[in-house]
């Protein structure tokens, strides 16, 4: 498994028509930011905005602390909802379902850090970083939370250039597809 870089230049969602399966995998590869979501045990669901990275293999790993929530249910349930967003107006986003385990293996804990920085900042982070991440990540308790999608369902970008109605804006219904089908309306597995 490889962890993919920062794509120069995210992928725009189509306004004229529902994203292909292909172009949604595209999207999620190319951004960076999600609402990462589980179910409680009571109330509603828990929602907190993330940086994810994206691997070669298609997981997208987050970083937590052990003893937070987030790890705690994927523990227990493993399964989460990942929304991830679009940085740019009109604002799209793309809902991926996924089974989710817990991996507290030290160097992906380092490596999933190191690519988190390099993501919120911009720039890679000089390899002479490591160690101060290393001992970070075991004094906070850091474990990865590696998350497979199985499904998406996609909203395209929607706004209103003035408010006299005169450009009719356009809705369609779109649909949860699986992650891994073609563009055809098959699947690639």
């Amino acid at each position: 498994m490889e962890l993919l870089p920062l794509a120069s230049e995210p992928f725009v969602a189509p306004t004229d028509r529902d994203m292909l399966p292909s172009e949604r995998r595209q999207f999620v590869r190319t951004h960076r930011t999600c609402v990462f979501g589980y179910g409680r045990r009571a109330d509603g669901p828990s929602m907190s905005i993330v940086y994810y990275i994206p691997c070669d293999n298609d997981e997208l790993l987050i970083s937590t602390m052990r003893g937070r929530a987030k790890a705690n249910a994927v523990a227990r349930i493993g399964k989460v909802s990942i929304c991830v967003l679009d940085e740019r107006w009109p604002f799209s986003y793309l809902q991926v379902y996924c089974d989710a385990r817990v991996d507290a293996n030290p160097q992906l804990v380092v490596d999933v850090m190191m690519a988190v920085a390099a993501r919120m900042s911009g720039q890679t982070l000089p390899k002479e970083a490591r160690p101060a991440v290393e001992a970070m990540a075991k004094e906070e308790d850091r474990v990865v939370l590696r998350c497979r999608p199985y499904s998406t369902f996609a909203q395209p970008p929607r706004h209103l250039h003035r408010n006299d109605q005169e450009e009719r804006i356009t809705h369609w219904i779109t649909a949860a597809m699986p992650w891994d089908a073609s563009d055809a309306g098959g699947s690639n597995a």
